[in-house]
This record gives structure tokens, C-alpha cells and sequence, in this order.
């Protein structure tokens, strides 16, 4: 790789040249992304491929008049000090705030490369078109910084916040709430069964583990084959059926923890006991509340089907065990 105080001017125009169409290609991609899901930030991002289309029009004519028709084979990774990008471009259903971050990282290392080459170049022509593109380039990283603050209508805003509210719950809530109620509620049934089956803290400890861990698993993968999130926007399935896996995971444990209490503690057995019956009380009416402020249930209804069916299972979990 070249150092950048190497580069000749000929080099820099075209690092340049290709550095700006590849760039018009990633926001073209981005507005692809976008539009259907946030038009009007697509159409923003549709102008600044067009804006890097016209700076690439210019170093090209520029580049030419100094060099001829010949570009040599040199780009931003053959040159040391650049940043390396991930390619997100070639993810589909990118929030708006992550592609935002990209943008603005994109267009702070461009001005950054702008600044640095206008400074390094001899030719009065090139060092104007330099200085004049890394100005550009820092307005680019502005409009990324203010894409959903004040370039955007407070109507448009209102649209895609709403947009964005309804990603997050398809995306993120709804597997992690089918995950935290599985997790929640069908492992009462086991762990409190070996629970007064045995009265043994460590015993029944195991018993929820293993059922959380298992249920995790199962419902990891039942989430991430029910649907590859091409048609329903639900993003990427196995992002999906990672947060319902965990939220399973972690519901489960939630009232298996407390069975960690030593069994050579007097009364540990009802100790632990007590401290699980509060933690599923916790568990039931956070469960009840993320329905009634995400999914749009109301808060009694809501209470009423998870508070009562959990205790219905834990009812039938001691009774069971008790037997």
C-alpha cells in the first residue's frame, strides 16, 4: 500500500474519480432501501448520487486535460490511512439512524482526503477543484448529521419516526416478547414441579435452566425459519430469532436464579421459593406492560391474559410437583 504523501497528483485525481462513483453507487443503494420505507429521505439521497455523479464529471474533465484518457489502477484501498468500510449497503432493511452513521462517516473521510490532497497538490486548477469539492463533500456530512432534524418536514419527521416506531416493534418487540412470554411462562410449569418434588434448591436450579436454555433454542430457530422478513420488512431472521432465543433465555432464568439460594440454609427451599413467586410477579406485569406500550393491548386486557394464564401455569406446576 502507498503512504499518501507518495501519491502524485495524477493518483489523487484518480482515487478521487473512483472514489466518487463508487459513493454515488452506495447512496443510489441506500435510496433503493429507503424508498419505501422513508421516501422522502430516499429522494435525499437519490440528489446526492447526482451531486457525486457531478463531481465525478468534473475531476474527470480535469483529469483528462492534465493526464489524457488513461486512469491508473489506484483506489482509496491501495492507500494507507483510510478507513475500512463495512459493506451495510449490501443489507437490506437498514435503519435510518445506522445509515445516517455510515453517510457520515463516508462523507468525513472524503472532506478529510479533499482537505489533505488540496494541500499536497501544485497545480493552482487542481487545488481549487480539491478545496471546492472537500467544502462540498463537509455540506454532504451536514445534510447526513440533520437528515431526520431540520432538512426534513415536522409532517415528513412525524411519517417516519412512525415508520421507524413500527420497524423497531416488528423487527426487535414482537420476537422478543413472543420469546420473553414463552420463556416466562412454560418453564413455571417445570421448575416449580421439581421444585415441590423434591424441595431441592440445586435440583430444581438445573431443572430451569435446562428448560430455559432448551426453550431459548427452540424458539431461536422457530423464529429465524418462520419468516426470511423479504415480504413482512421484519428484517433479518436470524437477528430476529437471536433477540426471541435470549428473551426466551432470559424469562426463563429469570425465576430459576433464585434457586441458587444454598441448600444448607435453614428453610432455603421456601426462601428460594418466595423470591421466584416475586420475581414471576415482576416478570408477568413487565410482560403485560411492554403489550400494552408496544402492541397496542390494552392494559387491563393485557394483564388479564398474561398475569392470570401464568398463574394458572404455576398453579399447575406446584400441583403437580406436590403430588
Amino acid at each position: 500500500m502507498k503512504n499518501f504523501a507518495d501519491l502524485t497528483e495524477r493518483e489523487i485525481l484518480a482515487i478521487a474519480i473512483s472514489a466518487e462513483e463508487e459513493d454515488g453507487r452506495i447512496y443510489m443503494s441506500f435510496a433503493e432501501d429507503l424508498a419505501e420505507r422513508y421516501p422522502d429521505s430516499a429522494k435525499l439521497f437519490e440528489q446526492m448520487a447526482e451531486e457525486e455523479k457531478g463531481h465525478r464529471h468534473m475531476l474527470l474533465e480535469l483529469y483528462e486535460e492534465r493526464f489524457g484518457k488513461n486512469l491508473p489502477p489506484i483506489r482509496r484501498d491501495n492507500v494507507k490511512g483510510f478507513l475500512q468500510r463495512r459493506p451495510i449497503w449490501l443489507t437490506k432493511n437498514l435503519s435510518l439512524d445506522t445509515i445516517r452513521k455510515e453517510v457520515g462517516t463516508m462523507e468525513f473521510e472524503a472532506e478529510r482526503f479533499y482537505a489533505k490532497a488540496a494541500e499536497q497538490a501544485k497545480d493552482v486548477g487542481v487545488r481549487r477543484l480539491l478545496g471546492d469539492l472537500a467544502l462540498a463533500e463537509k455540506g454532504h456530512e451536514q445534510v447526513a448529521a440533520k437528515l431526520t432534524d431540520k432538512i426534513l418536514s415536522p409532517d415528513v419527521r412525524h411519517k417516519e419516526d412512525e415508520t421507524r416506531r413500527r420497524v423497531f416493534v416488528l423487527q426487535y418487540v414482537q420476537p422478543g416478547l413472543a420469546g420473553l412470554m414463552d420463556g416466562s411462562v412454560s418453564t413455571l410449569a417445570p421448575l416449580f414441579a421439581a421444585a415441590f418434588a423434591t424441595h431441592q434448591n440445586f435440583q430444581t436450579f438445573l431443572v430451569g435452566l435446562a428448560a430455559s436454555i432448551g426453550a431459548g433454542i427452540s424458539m431461536g430457530f422457530a423464529e429465524a425459519l418462520s419468516d426470511d422478513g423479504s415480504l413482512t420488512g421484519r428484517g433479518s431472521p436470524w437477528l430476529r430469532g437471536a433477540v426471541c432465543g435470549v428473551m426466551t433465555a432470559i424469562g426463563g432464568l429469570g425465576h430459576s436464579l433464585p434457586y441458587l439460594v444454598p441448600d444448607s440454609w435453614a428453610n432455603a427451599f421456601w426462601i428460594a421459593t418466595a423470591i421466584a413467586g416475586i420475581v414471576v410477579f415482576f416478570e408477568l406485569w413487565a410482560i403485560a406492560y411492554i403489550r400494552a406500550r408496544y402492541m397496542d393491548t390494552p392494559f387491563l386486557q393485557a394483564v388479564f391474559q398474561i398475569v392470570l394464564g401464568g398463574i394458572i401455569v404455576l398453579g399447575v406446576g406446584i400441583l403437580i410437583g406436590a403430588a
